[in-house]
């Protein structure tokens, strides 16, 4: 409850901020469509309907607040310039802002992913194929996975599954350039945002 709370105040200042910008200028740069003057936003398989008086979902629908929070926070870290987006894959951890969440975002989604899902990949792949997921080839991982959390921001899930010695394993890979459109608490968001999307049907 505490932390709706404080997500909910959050949004609030982000809307406030975004009052004061013309945010259908960020359209290109983000990779996002213009709709009667706000913008269309894929997050993952859902798509938002951001205004500078309110984030809905597609139907005009109320959004829960962490949603809204990142939301927000992709258009206000909005870089003036696209920057180069290379195909490199980070982890998390490797972002040079990242080491204050790192314990959280393994917590909350690695951890999570493994202990659900170990012993049932198969499950594991439905689910990453029902929230819009694309399978990719691998030869290191038993299944890998591509997801955007938002246009400019893809996310490759890698996962392991148990065997007789070994634990499940499971990892989140972004773009380095993730963290030139978004901070490192919002992204961190969209990884137990991806985890909570994967173990609630």
């Amino acid at each position: 409850m505490q932390q709706s709370h404080v997500f909910a105040e959050t949004y609030q200042f982000y809307l406030e901020e975004l009052s004061k910008i013309d945010i259908t200028a960020k359209a290109d740069l983000l990779g996002v469509r213009v709709e009667n003057g706000a913008l269309r936003i894929p997050f993952y398989n859902r798509e938002y309907l951001v205004s500078k008086e309110r984030i809905t979902d597609s139907d005009g629908k109320a959004v829960i607040p962490a949603v809204q929070v990142v939301l927000s926070k992709y258009i206000l870290t909005c870089p003036m310039e696209l920057p180069p987006l290379s195909d490199r894959l980070v982890t998390y951890r490797e972002f040079r802002d990242a080491a204050p969440l790192i314990s959280y975002f393994t917590t909350n989604t690695n951890k999570i992913i493994e202990t659900t899902f170990a012993g049932n990949i198969s499950a594991l792949r439905e689910r990453c194929l029902a929230i819009g997921g694309e399978i990719k080839p691998s030869e290191t991982y038993d299944l890998s996975v591509q997801f955007f959390a938002f246009p400019r921001i893809p996310v490759l899930l890698n996962f392991n599954d148990r065997e007789e010695l070994f634990a499940a394993t499971a990892s989140l890979l972004y773009r380095a350039s993730a963290e030139c459109f978004i901070d490192m608490e919002c992204l961190a968001m969209t990884g137990t945002l991806l985890a909570g999307k994967l173990i609630h049907p």
